[in-house]
């Protein structure tokens, strides 16, 4: 693990090597900074109180019987998202502060709030399933957008996202690497939200069918079916992004992060973001470049 505190970063995209190897970035921002991850490693910065900014990464931990469970449809999608979330504690021990969206006062107070109310609605039985499935997706999904709208989180998300795209466009130098570049990205997780709202309501209506709505164990598996095949029609979405039906999935994410989740980052928002790419590109070594 490496860190390095109140070091400056100018902002300049990493120089790479002519012979390269595909890498597909993702990453989330963080109460003061950004988090991104490869395959292989994960890098946070964070800017400190004395104005800084400090830097950890690691490698990540691989799932036991990953090899396995990646060639398996459903499963892969949930062992990317297992790890991508496993790194959480490592960052959160790496930084030693309350760095984490979830500590974001505000936003766990939204999320509590959704929590109750996606539980009552579930409990009722007065509303059709279609209707009662896509309230649930509303009650649960808007207070935290709201919570977002306009924040400091939702600006060093922007900043993730035009670290990322700039990396993946291959910018020249200059002070304004990614400036210009787009803060909607089509990997973000809020695209996942219409595959996931379609695998809910089909697998809601099918234990209703079934008569098992009401069983624990029952839920629980259905819930991982709808979200391995969301992960599955995400995965697709990003493999064919130029494909109309991709393009209609993944419009109600890029709205909901141009009206809620992104905002324009500043130029010491940005400077964090390139940090923590610096670092991730430096363990992936010079022979790194973005994926197709």
């Amino acid at each position: 693990m490496t860190e390095a505190e109140g070091q400056s970063f100018k902002t300049q995209p990493p120089k790479r090597e002519r012979d390269v190897v595909p890498l597909q970035l993702g990453g989330m921002a963080l109460r003061d900074g950004v988090l991104l991850q490869s395959p292989g490693y994960w890098a946070a910065a964070v800017r400190d109180e004395r104005g800084g900014i400090r830097v950890s990464s690691a490698r990540k931990m691989q799932l036991p019987g990953r090899g396995a469970l990646q060639r398996l449809p459903l499963a892969r999608g949930l062992v990317r998202l297992g790890e991508a979330l496993a790194v959480l504690p490592a960052v959160r021990r790496a930084t030693g502060g309350p760095v984490l969206p979830q500590e974001d006062p505000r936003l766990l107070a939204a999320s509590m709030g959704s929590a109750v109310a996606t539980v009552a609605l579930r409990r009722s039985g007065r509303r059709a399933p279609v209707a009662r499935e896509l309230a649930i997706a509303g009650v649960s999904l808007l207070p935290v957008f709201l919570a977002l709208r306009d924040s400091k989180l939702s600006r060093y998300h922007g900043a993730e996202h035009k670290s990322v795209a700039a990396f993946e466009r291959g910018d020249p130098e200059g002070a304004g690497w990614a400036r210009d570049a787009t803060r909607e990205h089509a990997r973000c997780g809020t695209n996942l939200v219409a595959p996931l709202v379609a695998t809910n309501i089909a697998t809601g209506l099918l234990l209703r069918a079934a008569g098992k709505e009401r069983q624990p164990l029952a839920t629980l598996v259905a819930s991982l079916v709808s979200l391995g095949t969301a992960m599955e029609v995400f995965s697709w979405m990003a493999r064919h992004a130029e494909h109309p039906l991709a393009g209609a999935l993944g419009r109600p994410g890029i709205e909901l992060q141009r009206l809620f989740t992104t905002s324009e980052p500043s130029d010491d928002q940005l400077d964090v973001a390139h940090a923590a790419l610096n670092e991730l590109l430096r363990l992936e070594g010079p022979a790194a470049e973005p994926a197709e």
